[in-house]
């Protein structure tokens, strides 16, 4: 063996110690600085992981969202955005290729060739700008290692209305066994409602584990000046829209929804993820996302739409069918979603079995609790509180104060035995269906351009697949294409100018680059060939610092 004589320069801080206490001293330091890095990393709203800076975009992860920014015209923030998504993306096909049969007996494949026989030219015609983006998505992602085509992106981009055409193309009612057509819970509240008097806003998305899992990018979408309005939303790796749906637009305009559950009517025309799209990046205001959403409606993904505008401090529902819709707007008060239209033409004529009385089935229950819970809170609304209310366990059916299930405002199917279900059609006992997320938003925050959201569900329970599946082994084939989702704190994201976002980020490295350099002087490390006798160590002052020497042995 070698022996090597090593010398340690300690801080003069700790220069009153012993030696052992010295050295004790020094590893027990660095260990700290260590601990407190990983913290730094994981823990709520500190310093994002995985970084990844691209021509015309960026991305890091934090809290389970993987934040994405875009900029560029429609086939440069495409190519970006495809780029930064061709890992999960991948993932995302593995997930397709197995739930598109299990769910409607095709090959994802040929439900990609079905899809663009009907809407490939609608959209490169009709909505060239986003076709060209999600040619530069396809192209972007291909690049990054992920193979796909422009005819797989657009029909990713259908992916939610889906349902409502094929059940009209096939000319039977395929879809989802259980139904999950319907889903999320949300709310706005203004004037009297609310602390401030101006806008707050809450939605959690509810949905298949399975596909609802990766709405888990929350996107920035820098546009070039004169084509529309810069965009802050929750999506999923590789769509162009939301489809959770949560946003917030540079023209101070934020929007949400729930699906109208039980709703069947389809008519080939605009799919909403174009409209919707449109409306984000176009509308001025209420009056024109409402204009937006019902030219060329064709009642896929049919929702009661939320949209608030924090200059006029006004709110805004339209519940949106085909052939009927109803727009209400308010000032003071609040809406509320939960799976069922108010309007008596929608809820008759173009919905079956629509859940809105019952309040066994999470539309009734939901439509009772989101009530009372706008009451209670009248006046004290703010972002804290609407965390708490879109978190809300109370089983209004049950009148249990604690009850997570498919009924409560934090929805959990894959918790509840579903003793009490009405209609053996919706979903199945334990199944693997429930809120994903959480996010808040109000004036304030969208006034900056950011909200604030939860992911795993709203309330922080966590989902573990193994444990579920175990527990639940009639869908256990389902477990290959699960993730966990542990428990997350809220964490708040903003639009990023693209460029002035990556001058910040250089300063900061600099930054760190020279608290780095004062480490090092402060703890430096020199090395000497001498050899010792391993068992001894001396110690001696040298201005005003110790020096130590011991024996390290190398093989």
């Amino acid at each position: 063996m070698e022996s090597i004589d090593s010398t340690i320069t300690v801080d003069p801080k700790i220069q009153h110690l012993s030696e052992e206490e010295i050295i004790e001293e020094t590893n027990l330091g660095q260990n700290e600085v260590a601990m407190q890095n990983e913290v730094a990393l994981l823990g709520e709203n500190k310093e994002p992981l995985n970084k990844k800076v691209i021509k015309n975009g960026f991305s890091y992860e934090k809290d389970g969202w993987k934040y994405m920014a875009i900029q560029g015209d429609a086939y440069e923030r495409g190519f970006a955005y495809g780029t930064l998504s061709a890992k999960e993306f991948k993932e995302i096909q593995r997930m397709l290729n197995y739930f598109i049969y299990e769910s409607y007996a095709v090959t994802w494949e040929e439900m990609v060739d079905t899809v663009n026989e009907d809407i490939y030219e609608l959209t490169k015609e009709k909505f060239n700008e986003f076709f060209e983006e999600m040619r530069g998505i396809a192209e972007g992602c291909t690049k990054a290692g992920t193979e796909t085509t422009l005819k797989e992106i657009i029909a990713w981009n259908f992916y939610m209305s889906i349902p409502y055409w094929l059940s009209v193309r096939s000319g039977n009612s395929a879809g989802k066994e259980g139904g999950a057509k319907d889903r999320c819970s949300a709310f706005m509240a203004v004037g009297d409602y609310t602390k401030d008097g101006k806008i707050v806003v809450a939605h959690n998305s509810f949905t298949d584990f399975v596909d609802g899992q990766y709405s888990d990018v929350i996107l920035s979408i820098q546009v070039p000046e004169g084509k529309g309005h810069n965009i802050l939303m929750q999506t999923s790796p590789c769509m162009i829209w939301s489809g959770t749906d949560f946003f917030v637009t540079s023209k101070g305009i934020i929007g949400t929804e729930t699906t109208i559950g039980g709703f069947f009517p389809y008519e080939q025309k605009n799919p909403i993820g174009y409209r919707i799209r449109k409306a984000m990046q176009y509308g001025d205001s209420l009056d024109d996302y409402e204009k937006i959403l019902l030219e060329g409606n064709s009642g896929d993904y049919a929702n009661s739409w939320l949209f608030a505008d924090i200059h006029t401090n006004e709110i805004m529902r339209i519940e949106l069918g085909l052939k009927y819709h109803n727009t209400e707007r308010k000032t003071n008060g609040y809406f509320i979603g939960f799976n069922a239209a108010y309007d008596s033409k929608i809820r008759n004529l173009e919905c079956s079995d629509s859940g809105f009385y019952d309040t066994r089935r999470h539309q009734g229950a939901r439509k009772v609790r989101l009530a009372e819970l706008m009451e209670e809170y009248k006046g004290e609304i703010d972002l804290e509180t609407a965390k708490i209310i879109i978190a809300d366990h109370y089983d209004v059916y049950l009148h249990k104060k604690d009850n997570p299930c498919s009924r409560t405002v934090c929805s959990h199917y894959d918790l509840d035995a579903r003793e009490y279900m009405s209609d053996p059609t919706r979903p199945k006992p334990f199944s693997p269906h429930g809120a994903v997320d959480g996010c808040v938003i109000d004036t304030a925050m969208a006034a900056k351009m950011g909200f604030s959201g939860r992911y795993g569900n709203s309330c922080g329970i966590p989902f573990d697949k193994n444990v579920f599946c175990d527990k639940n082994m009639q869908w256990d084939n389902f477990r290959p294409y699960l993730n966990d989702r542990p428990t997350k704190p809220w964490s708040d994201f903003y639009f990023s100018l693209v460029e002035e976002d990556l001058e910040k980020e250089k300063e900061v490295e600099k930054e760190k680059e020279k608290e780095k350099e004062k480490e090092t002087d402060s703890l430096s490390f020199t090395m000497t060939d001498k050899t010792k006798n391993k068992k001894k160590k001396t110690t001696r002052r040298q201005g005003g610092k110790i020096k130590l020497k011991r024996t390290i042995k190398r093989r």
